[in-house]
């Protein structure tokens, strides 16, 4: 199966997963949103797949920067022009996107 982490070099929860795959010696490819490496094809497959809603981070400087919190607004759209909105890591699996998979899940995902 093919995997590929979606998520930044500066979040730590990106590096936890990238550590995960390392120590077992499953290889992966990374996709570093802060250089622009997604393009939007693959980000139109995560929408459809996750929801945009689900994938806004609420929690995001950029959410709070923007004050979207005030705002009524198209989560995708919102995301589309600003990826730092989008929660991440996202873990691709073959065709099936997770977002945010903790170390249990990613244990489970290795097995099938």
């Amino acid at each position: 199966m093919n995997f590929r982490i979606i998520g930044t070099n500066k979040s730590n929860e990106t590096k936890k997963i990238i550590r995960f795959f390392k120590e077992r010696n499953i290889s992966f490819q990374f996709v570093d949103i802060g250089s622009g490496d997604l393009n939007s094809g693959e980000l139109g497959k995560i929408f459809a797949s996750l929801g945009a809603d689900n994938l806004l981070d609420e929690d995001s400087k950029a959410y709070q920067k923007k004050g979207l919190k005030y705002m009524d607004f198209d989560a995708q759209e919102e995301i589309s022009e600003n990826l730092e909105l989008l929660r991440i890591p996202i873990l691709r699996a073959g065709d099936k996107f997770y977002c945010q998979p903790d170390q249990d899940f990613l244990n489970e995902i290795i097995q099938k």
